[in-house]
């Protein structure tokens, strides 16, 4: 986690490189110059676990990108990930698999808390396969959530300039557009007590 005590110098160091990047003729050394920030791209990667399907998809390889305000010590950011596939068994010995894409509903905002970070992030859950029994059930092209609110904190050894673990739990909102399958999916997935745990890569960091 970033210390406190170094936030200060992370403010310094970025203002002078931010200076450094937008010096301008003297004819311009009078505009207002907006709040330096800090922009950081982690790779990412990670794993998710659905608490009533007692079941774990690997997230990623995918990428986070982050501007943080060196001032204010707020930030925005936006997650790509790729579509992932998870299996569970219902009933005791019916295997199901569903393909999954998380998709980012408005951009991921946040601040910087004593050199960690909070975050919420809002995410449309769309299954876009599923198989029971090796059989494939249609969910049509537009079956997924409402967006789902994910409170996200970063953990032990997190770093804004190296990276770490960030985790946070949520709630599976109830699946729209799936077709007759809409009943059955809402009867297995949908609930609370759902958990997110992803590791963020060191940074490729530029201030502008």
């Amino acid at each position: 986690m970033l210390r406190p005590r170094l936030r200060p110098l992370l403010i310094i160091v970025a203002a002078g490189l931010f200076a450094l990047a937008v010096s301008a003729p003297a004819a311009n050394a009078a505009a207002p110059q907006a709040d330096p920030t800090l922009n950081a791209t982690y790779a990412v990667n990670g794993t998710t676990t659905i608490k009533s399907t007692n079941s774990t998809m690997a997230l990623g390889p995918g990428t986070l990108t982050a501007a943080l305000d060196v001032t204010t010590l707020a930030f925005t950011s936006n997650l790509t990930l790729p579509a992932a596939t998870g299996s569970f068994t219902e009933l005791g010995f019916v295997p199901v698999t569903a393909t999954t894409e998380f998709i980012q509903d408005g951009p991921i905002t946040g601040n910087d808390v004593n050199g960690g970070i909070t975050a919420t992030a809002n995410i449309i859950i769309k299954l876009t396969k599923v198989t029971v029994a090796g059989i494939p059930v249609p969910v049509g092209n537009s079956c997924q959530t409402s967006p789902a609110a994910i409170d996200l904190a970063s953990g032990t050894g997190f770093n804004v300039l190296l990276g770490g673990p960030v985790s946070g739990t949520f709630t599976i909102p109830d699946f729209a557009n799936c077709g007759f399958s809409t009943g059955i999916l809402n009867a297995v997935i949908p609930g609370a007590g759902n958990t997110i745990d992803l590791t963020l890569g060191k940074p490729t960091v530029t201030v502008g």
